[in-house]
């Protein structure tokens, strides 16, 4: 398995694409009953297999990931060569998770508190689990507004 195995729930949530990949397979309903109660390990095989092509899928669509903590904004633009990062960093005790936290950042950019870092990474030799052991860590996949400004604000 490369990624992670879905949890009963992501599977409830992906019932009918699983039902799909399935029917790619050849395997009836009743096929996959047999095969979870007589071969309990080749179901197991059916369900990694499943979760890694959907990993893969979102992962190759993913462009832009976020992991914020209380004194750090890291995020990044996952590019087709490389990844690009931007990092807001706090120098005081401010929770940039919280409303209030983060309404003071908005409100003080250019407080001496506040640093901005730009790097760039390339990724190792599968991009896609670099991506994947990012969303590991901490990181969700967005849309990249919050990318998009702080560049454009530091660029």
């Amino acid at each position: 398995m490369k990624y992670s195995r879905f949890t009963k729930e992501q599977f409830e949530e992906l019932h009918q694409e699983f039902i799909n990949f399935l029917a790619t397979q050849s395997i009836t309903h009743e096929e996959w009953t047999n095969l979870k109660t007589n071969k309990p390990e080749l179901a197991e095989m059916e369900l990694d297999v499943f979760s890694d092509l959907i990993w893969e899928g979102v992962l190759n669509k993913a462009e832009y990931l976020e992991h914020i903590s209380p004194q750090h904004m890291y995020l990044f633009h996952l590019a087709e060569d490389k990844m690009r990062a931007v990092v807001v960093n706090l120098k005081n005790d401010v929770d940039i998770t919280t409303t209030e936290g983060y309404n003071w950042l908005r409100e003080n950019l250019m407080d001496d508190n506040v640093e901005f870092l730009q790097a760039d990474k390339e990724y190792n030799e599968d991009k896609n689990l670099d991506k994947f052991k990012m969303i590991e860590q901490g990181a969700v996949i967005t849309k990249g507004d919050l990318f998009k400004y702080f560049d454009n604000l530091i660029s």
